[in-house]
């Protein structure tokens, strides 16, 4: 709450209000579109597999950003290109992850498990008392969420954890690149490199006529929803809102998959899941409010921290395309 009076506060003149609030619903529609895309590329599983949606989610990605980010590659130097690269292996290893983990336990648990990964950045490099607190809580949030026993999917709770891990290496990734390629050239080129590493999963795919019909919308329109919207999405969310109110609005996204996973895939969460969502979204909120304040200060225990803001980097928002 005092996150959202601060920004009032910070666009409390009449004129900034109307703009506050565009700013708000485009982030409100980014996350929807994220999790619904996801959901849909669920249906597709079936016929082409999280591969195959993740493959045809990449080209899509690419088709889209490389014309409007139009990298210079000729003139790319090693030291750019070492990022690019290890961000198309980032892309990659964490949709794939992802998306299986979704087959596996469900777009809510998956989603969430994948939200420790910028609530580890956001904590990482500080060990005050209340950064303590808030991995101690968000820890106790995903035993809850989880109640490991004989039946859990253990792959697909790793999987999950490999997605949350994917995601801390962008935001590191992404600030590194962002430095060394002005605009969207780093996560354009590294969308089009790890389409290129999909292409021997499409092939196939497209040889046998399992990539048509239904399965192919599907898998089209988690490329569109999930990765082209959301990111055009946030650019525009990011000219209207602060920066820091923008992390924060980002822990609403477990939520969101658990309540798309419920009406559109019918993973209807039990009460302990719903509690483990609402601790992990809390315990992410905060990590991301006291970051942000902190500012890259030193605190009192001589270690310092940047605000997740400014981890991400200077080339787009902090969500991988």
């Amino acid at each position: 709450m005092a996150v959202v009076a601060e920004v009032v506060g910070e666009a409390g003149a009449p004129a900034a209000k109307p703009f506050l609030v565009a700013g708000v619903a485009t982030m409100l529609g980014s996350a929807l579109s994220n999790q619904l895309g996801a959901a849909l590329g669920a249906h597709a599983f079936s016929a082409v597999g999280p591969p195959g949606v993740v493959a045809v989610r990449q080209v899509v990605a690419a088709l889209v950003l490389m014309p409007m980010a139009r990298p210079r590659v000729r003139r790319m130097t090693w030291a750019q290109w070492w990022p690019v690269l290890l961000l198309a292996a980032v892309f990659g290893c964490m949709n794939l992850s992802l998306y299986t983990a979704i087959d596996r336990i469900g777009l809510g648990l998956a989603v969430t498990l994948e939200f420790l990964g910028p609530l580890a950045v956001a904590l990482a490099g500080s060990r005050s008392r209340g950064d303590l607190l808030i991995a101690a809580g968000a820890a106790a949030g995903v035993y809850v969420l989880v109640l490991p026993g004989p039946t859990s999917d253990y792959l697909g709770l790793g999987l999950g954890l490999l997605a949350a891990a994917c995601w801390a290496a962008y935001i590191v990734l992404n600030r590194v690149a962002g430095a060394r390629l002005p605009g969207l050239q780093a996560p354009a080129l590294a969308a089009a490199l790890c389409a290129l590493a999909y292409l021997p999963v499409l092939v196939p795919l497209i040889a046998d006529g399992r990539l048509s019909g239904a399965p192919l919308l599907y898998a089209a329109a988690a490329g569109v929803l999930s990765s082209v919207v959301p990111y055009a999405a946030d650019l525009t969310a990011l000219r209207f809102v602060p920066p820091r109110f923008f992390a924060v609005s980002m822990s609403c996204h477990p939520a969101l998959a658990a309540l798309i996973g419920t009406v559109v895939l019918g993973q209807v969460l039990v009460p302990h899941e719903w509690t483990g969502v609402g601790v992990v979204v809390l315990a992410n909120a905060i990590a991301v409010a006291v970051s942000s304040r902190t500012g890259g200060k030193v605190p009192r225990n001589g270690e310092g921290r940047r605000p997740l803001e400014e981890v991400a980097g200077p080339c787009g928002p902090s969500r991988p395309p």
